[in-house]
């Protein structure tokens, strides 16, 4: 009987690796690799061996015979997708782990930032080279969005994690946390005591949708909403009030499909996971009983990928349901069986009157071909613009034109609404002392290396990798080889002697640390902070209860 990969698919390839047939695709060396909602299994290939179940860090992989219920769709989704890729199986050429010639010495490398993308390549480096390494994070705990942005029911996604744990243990890696690079450190002195930067700081703030009303009380960030449920330190637990029953969410990505659920999911099932326990507290009060998905295109575009509608179709207690409208309508009908549009088929198409109460039970309403205009308020309450809150959300209707545009039909209502949450895409922050991309917001490189974009020359020693590197898209799994490439391009350059030397070395680093950060903490601290989550989880009976603010994390640390 073969495997079959499943929703929480990571991409991060480790089962390709493993496979002695060579069944799964797409490859980290074929096209599709970075466009695929997750990997599959060729069932007529697979020889059942068990080794990708095995290799999985996020248990994604099961014998198709051992699916139930929703998840048997996944066999489908696995045997369809090389129906639609035909492919040999042939084996391309291998690779070998890079190395560095013995006369260079040992390099000195920081990472800045704890996520994915800096475990990656912490993980390259670590075994390939003798390196020692310095990794660095604003915050006092390690994981970036791995900790932070993972939604709370996505528990196996989160296990990743544990493969990163080994190399935070490493004893040639040097840990300091609570520590902002910009900030307590700059750039400069960072260079000063390594040979090679890399940065891993992901892509932190939020698009902007450039509309009246956009900053009022009761429009939120996507990111500050999902830090909210995921305990992440900077997001107070006021941040997001939930006393109204609409709630709408201009988007229609992962991340606002997360949103979505989250708003809808049964407290008693996520109080068995990690979610915070401010918000927690919140849902269990929570009025809201309609989300609109709002998507100023057809569904032939939407954001979403395939397993993550397919698990929002089957939420218990919630229905799904498609705001009836002749574009729509006909997108769906005419949609081809793997099309984006194909997976609303069989949902309810329904009319929708957002300036009403919504109806009795609990639903999600996605609403195709509307964009925002203004944010309207209800002249009440404190906060800026006349003391008022968000009443509403203003819509024009739009339409696809031929040549895939987006156009303006002029017709417009109004969505009442006391929470809008804008989850239209992440963008990146500046890193003081390094040249940014002005059309992404992502730090300008070539291939992970740090650029000056005036002159296209590389900035010595600096580099770049994840959100920070290819903007805001891809998975976990994708800075898997976004790592390796920015790390081939260190090990060029240090071959090269393009590296500068530093004139200063670890224990002088950390002697700057102890000046400027008196309360950074390090690895110690962080395992009193995993055991201290672990043990209020354990106390009831979940995987961990994360404490939710820096003086917190800091006071359990020094606990140790």
């Amino acid at each position: 009987m073969a495997y079959a990969i499943t929703q929480t698919c990571c991409n991060d390839a480790s089962c390709v690796s493993v496979c002695p047939v060579n069944c799964i695709h797409p490859t980290p060396d074929e096209p599709e690799f970075g466009t695929t909602d997750l990997l599959y299994i060729d069932p007529r290939a697979c020889i059942d061996c068990g080794a990708c179940a095995d290799a999985c860090p996020v248990d994604a992989v099961f014998p198709v015979d051992r699916l139930r219920g929703p998840d048997t769709v996944f066999a489908d989704l696995n045997r369809d997708w090389f129906r639609d890729h035909p492919n040999d199986h042939a084996w391309g050429a291998p690779s070998f782990p890079r190395s560095l010639p013995g006369e260079l010495g040992v390099l000195r490398v920081a990472v800045v930032g704890t996520g994915p993308s800096a475990g990656y390549t912490a993980q390259e480096l670590l075994r390939c080279t003798s390196a020692e390494l310095t990794m660095i994070d604003r915050l006092p705990v390690t994981g970036g969005l791995l900790r932070h942005g993972v939604a709370p029911d996505h528990q196996s996604t989160k296990r990743i994690a544990e493969s990163f744990a080994g190399v935070f243990h490493d004893p040639r890696l040097r840990m300091h946390l609570n520590l902002e690079v910009g900030t307590d450190v700059t750039h400069e002195e960072l260079a000063a005591h390594h040979h090679a930067v890399v940065y891993a700081v992901g892509a932190a703030a939020d698009r902007r949708l450039g509309i009246p009303g956009e900053d009022l009380p009761g429009s939120v960030p996507a990111t500050a909403f999902v830090g909210w449920y995921n305990a992440e330190p900077t997001v107070p637990a006021d941040t997001v009030e939930l006393s109204a029953e609409r709630v709408v969410v201009v988007g229609n990505g992962n991340v606002a499909v997360d949103i979505a659920r989250i708003l809808l999911t049964d407290p008693d099932r996520l109080a068995a996971t990690d979610i915070a326990d401010h918000a927690l507290a919140a849902l269990r009060r929570s009025s809201v009983r309609e989300v609109v998905l709002l998507a100023r295109r057809g569904p032939e575009q939407a954001a979403w990928t395939a397993p993550e509608f397919l698990a929002l179709r089957r939420l218990p207690g919630v229905e799904v349901v498609v705001e009836d409208h002749p574009e729509v309508r006909a997108a769906i009908e005419s949609a081809a069986p793997n099309a984006r549009a194909a997976l609303l088929a069989g949902l309810p198409l329904v009319p929708h009157d957002g300036g009403a109460e919504p109806g009795p039970g609990r639903r999600i309403v996605l609403r195709f071909l509307s964009s925002p205009v203004e944010l309207t308020s209800d002249g009440r309450g404190s906060g800026p613009a006349g003391g008022s809150r968000v009443s509403g959300l203003t819509v024009e209707r739009t339409t696809m034109a031929a040549d895939g545009r987006v156009e303006a039909t002029g017709e417009t209502d109004t969505l009442r609404a006391a929470l809008v949450v804008r989850s239209i895409g992440h963008r990146g922050v500046p890193v003081p002392g390094l040249p940014v991309d002005p059309r992404t917001g992502a730090v300008a490189h070539e291939g992970g290396r740090v650029v000056d974009p005036a002159t296209g020359r590389p900035l010595p020693g600096a580099y770049v990798v994840g959100w920070a590197k290819r903007g805001p898209s891809g998975g976990i799994g994708a800075n898997r080889a976004c790592a390796r490439e920015t790390v081939d391009a260190l090990l060029d350059d240090a071959v090269a002697r393009a590296l500068p030397a530093p004139g200063a070395g670890r224990r002088e680093f950390e002697r700057l640390v102890r000046r400027r950060r008196p309360d950074a903490v390090g690895l110690r601290e962080l395992r009193a902070v995993e055991r201290a989550e672990r043990e209020r989880g354990e106390a009831q009976g979940r995987p961990r209860v994360k404490l939710a603010t820096v003086p917190e994390l800091l006071a359990a640390g020094r606990r140790r």
